[in-house]
């Protein structure tokens, strides 16, 4: 296992989400090279945005899927 497979790994979902987020924004690079704190408010908030709408999608997908099972 390579070292970044080691520290994907030790991750939590809500980490590995905000850099899947930050690679498909294309600021991966830049967060690798400087850190979270690179970003400017604008791209954190961005990101930080899709986070919650994922999260109340996936909500909303469970508790449908409840009613469907009732």
């Amino acid at each position: 296992m390579s070292k970044n497979e080691d520290v994907l790994n030790m991750l939590t979902e809500e980490d590995k989400a905000k850099y899947e987020i930050a690679q498909e924004l294309g600021l991966l690079d830049k967060v690798r090279a400087n850190g979270w704190k690179s970003l400017t408010a604008k791209e954190s908030g961005k990101i930080g945005g899709i986070i919650a709408s994922r999260k109340s999608k996936k909500e909303r997908n469970k508790n449908s899927e409840k009613v469907v099972d009732k």
